[in-house]
């Protein structure tokens, strides 16, 4: 059922991946469903809503910008999404994979391994007490379901190049969050580029990607201390 699904989805999505993708995503999914039984990594269960829902939610990104050969962060990973199924689709990206929580990177590491990719940083660490080696250094930053946008800003762009990209994925009413968001985005040296809604194919659903441009240097006082960023957001 998943790899039908799956097939299905990338030519509603016009999207062309390589012979490897689907079986790797069985691979992922098995992984994911054995780890689930021992660890919540995910609300999402099932072959046929995990396939929609997880992998082609993340996979429809590449409808929305160019991955290859670029340099991808992965803020709050969790389970992996979007990052690593982003990577099974688009594997000519080096990724990064950030997450607060170690039993969790734990798993994205030994499930980056299971499935053949040696250019995957998986770290444990929180986005504002990253290495300071990370900042200013990604092609793209992507986000889902960590915070509102107006702190998830403050956590994701200091991340981003001069020139590169934020995407956070939200649901499919994102103008209040966006508009919430606007002095923050141009506190940080971001400017919004647009909102696409896109589908998730066999589904009724349409979610939200927030592009974010970073236009020049996130100010070095960015970002704060998570503490202070949920009580005084931007």
């Amino acid at each position: 059922m998943l790899e039908e699904i799956l097939a299905a989805g990338f030519a509603e999505l016009s999207l062309s991946v390589d012979e490897r993708a689907i079986p790797r995503y069985r691979r992922y999914y098995d992984a994911l469903a054995a780890q689930n039984k021992v660890m919540n990594l995910t609300a999402i269960d099932g072959e046929a809503d995990s396939a929609r829902l997880h992998f082609l939610d993340s996979a429809a990104l590449l409808t929305l910008a160019d991955f290859r050969g670029k340099s991808v962060i992965d803020v709050g990973s969790g389970a992996g999404f979007p990052g690593l199924a982003l990577k099974v689709a688009e594997p000519d990206m080096r990724l990064t994979l950030l997450d607060s929580l170690d039993k969790r990177v734990r798993f994205l590491r030994g499930l980056a391994d299971e499935l053949g990719f040696e250019d995957v940083d998986c770290l444990h660490a929180r986005a504002e007490e990253a290495p300071p080696e990370l900042r200013e250094s990604f092609d793209i930053a992507c986000s889902r379901a960590v915070a509102r946008l107006n702190l998830l800003c403050e956590l994701c762009l200091p991340f981003v190049r001069t020139g590169g990209l934020f995407l956070a994925m939200k649901g499919p009413g994102a103008e209040e969050e966006t508009r919430e968001a606007a002095r923050a985005i141009r506190l940080l040296g971001g400017e919004l580029e647009r909102v696409a809604l896109y589908p998730i194919p066999g589904t009724e659903t349409r979610h939200s990607a927030v592009m974010i441009r970073k236009v020049r240097e996130t100010p070095k006082s960015y970002p704060r201390r998570w503490a202070q960023i949920k009580k005084q957001p931007l």
